[in-house]
């Protein structure tokens, strides 16, 4: 569901766009980490116009067929807005999410830091439950605990490097 989010988080930057041009830039920021395929942009475009996200804007004439312009309505940015705030689930190795909302909130001027923070609470918070059940637990959950607890410090260490590091990817991104 991050893909229908990047779009939104594209289109708010700028509107309207059509699915090549937001592919191309999605690709630039994006594809290391979440890669995504020309029809995947089309077809999730066209869910977010069926639940009313954006609309389509009109078409543009192009190398074949003719581009559809797509722009984000009140109620994709309603939604763009309630995603950006939830922290992601405090799973290891939740960078390509986390990393997906920093930089579509910095495209958009929103605060990227207060993310990072929440994103830090709920991975605080998990460490928390994960350390009483290595106390509790059989050996075998205490294993698995003990995995989840480094992928997690190591993610606590990214969301700390990335938060040092917002204003340098501001500009970097919005170059």
């Amino acid at each position: 569901m991050s893909v229908a989010y990047a779009l939104l988080g594209l289109l708010e930057e700028e509107s309207p766009r059509h699915g090549y041009d937001l592919k191309r830039q999605y690709d630039h920021l994006f594809s290391q980490t979440w890669p995504v395929k020309f029809a995947q942009v089309y077809a999730t475009l066209g869910r977010l116009a069926r639940d009313g996200r954006v609309t389509l804007e009109g078409e543009k004439p192009g190398r074949g067929p003719d581009r559809k312009l797509y722009a984000i309505t009140d109620e994709g940015t309603s939604a763009l807005d309630s995603w950006l705030i939830e922290p992601a689930p405090a799973d290891p190795n939740v960078q390509g999410v986390l990393f997906m909302k920093v930089v579509l909130a910095l495209l958009s001027d929103r605060p990227a830091a207060r993310f990072l923070d929440a994103q830090r609470a709920r991975h605080l918070e998990r460490m928390h439950e994960l350390t009483r059940l290595k106390t509790e637990g059989t050996l075998t959950e205490q294993l698995l605990a003990d995995y989840s607890l480094f992928h997690l410090e190591a993610d606590l260490r990214w969301i700390e490097l990335t938060q040092a590091r917002l204003e340098r990817l501001r500009k970097e991104i919005q170059s």
